[in-house]
């Protein structure tokens, strides 16, 4: 009977608190502004870019799209043409040559191609935009795995939305970002229940950033047992039971 007494206040004990799930719990705080934390372009980045003038014919040398991107449907935009960005942080540009765009942000690499066609084109538009911008979610989520965006706007809280929320096994402040800078790779670590987490530097994810959620020791636990423990650990509560009704 003691057993039994010990198992319940146990079971109690493990039971989670509300602020171990709450999440941006705390005093009121101002959010980041975007632009402190805007994605750079990076090695391996694919950039559509498309340009715009008053005479349609100036654009032609710079608009034309390749075999690959007509036979694999990639045509959201029918004058946008695709660039790899090389492990240099190059493009290779008609005409122009290469351009270092690496370690810039969208606008400013629009800035400074749009400078350069200036030269051949009268007062050109540039518009680029990233056609690969990926993050991956894994860990204590509902549905774990990479997503490609339409933008580079998104915040930690959006990514984890798409990956379902996290599970009532994931540890809300047991998030780790990954995130490569410079060529080298950074862990910052991340509590859903805090506001500080609107002013972190991953806040708003970058390019191939990795978000993992940590499992609770409840998770890892059950991990550790196999199905049949399970079906010995319900028959010891069963024939436990029966002991408890006899010796009354």
């Amino acid at each position: 009977m003691k057993f039994l007494i010990l198992t319940f206040v146990l079971i109690i004990s493990s039971c989670a608190k509300r602020t171990e799930l709450i999440y941006l719990q705390g005093d009121q705080q101002s959010i980041t502004k975007y632009e402190e934390y805007i994605p750079k372009i990076q090695s391996a980045d694919m950039l559509a870019i498309s340009i715009t003038a008053a005479d349609v014919r100036a654009t032609d040398p710079f608009n034309q799209q390749s075999v690959y991107q007509m036979n694999s449907g990639m045509q959201n935009n029918p004058y946008a043409k695709f660039y790899n960005v090389d492990q240099n942080g190059d493009i290779n540009y008609p005409v122009i040559g290469k351009i270092k765009v690496g370690g810039l942000t969208r606008v400013e690499a629009e800035t400074l191609l749009k400078e350069k066609l200036s030269k051949y084109i009268v007062n050109p538009g540039v518009n680029i935009s990233y056609t690969n911008f990926k993050i991956t979610v894994l860990g204590e989520v509902t549905k774990p795995g990479s997503f490609t965006l339409p933008n580079e706007r998104v915040t930690i809280l959006e990514a984890i939305g798409m990956a379902g929320d996290l599970t009532i096994n994931g540890v809300r402040n047991g998030i780790t970002v990954i995130r490569e800078q410079n060529g080298e790779k950074k862990t910052y670590n991340v509590d859903l229940r805090s506001k500080d987490i609107l002013n972190s530097p991953v806040y708003y994810l970058a390019q191939n950033d990795v978000v993992y959620v940590e499992p609770n020791n409840a998770k890892v636990t059950s991990s550790k047992y196999t199905p049949n423990y399970t079906i010995w650990a319900s028959l010891a509560g069963v024939i436990i039971s029966v002991i408890a009704v006899i010796s009354r």
